[in-house]
């Protein structure tokens, strides 16, 4: 791993993307997308799900593509080797709602089939050149996940 892929997992497994997240969140809420939903060419959205513990909503800003109508966000936790707590969260309880804009969505998360995501890796890394970083800087296989309208 070279010096640059270092620091991506450093950052990566570090509070930066929870802090980050949570000033995103206020922005996008406060300007109902306008400062937060686009950002470099990648599109946002904002996914609140349950709290497998607390039961309590958690909200995050992901990057996320459209396809066949469905929103498609990756797991990549920044390239750390933990999946990130959404993903937990939704593994538990797969309803959740996504805001794009000022619009609500109730959504219903699941795993990409392998040939999903052998179809949708190409087109997510190159939205988000991110994911082909992060892949290369963590042992574990980044779910794709798949947020279909309920």
């Amino acid at each position: 791993m070279g010096p640059g892929q270092r620091i991506l997992k450093a950052v990566g497994e570090s509070p930066f993307w929870r802090v980050t997240g949570r000033v995103h969140t206020v922005l996008y809420r406060l300007t109902g997308g306008w400062i937060g939903q686009a950002a470099g060419g990648i599109t946002n959205l904002l996914l609140t799900t349950t709290g497998r513990k607390s039961g309590q909503p958690r909200t995050v800003p992901l990057a996320y593509v459209e396809d066949e109508g469905r929103f498609v966000v990756v797991a990549s936790n920044g390239g750390s080797d933990r999946p990130p707590g959404w993903w937990v969260n939704l593994r538990h309880q797969p309803a959740a709602t996504v805001e794009i804009g000022t619009r609500t969505i109730p959504v219903v998360a699941r795993e990409t089939t392998d040939a999903e995501r052998l179809r949708l890796w190409p087109r997510l890394k190159q939205a988000n050149p991110f994911y082909g970083q992060y892949e290369q800087i963590t042992a574990r296989r980044i779910p794709v996940v798949l947020l279909e309208r309920r």
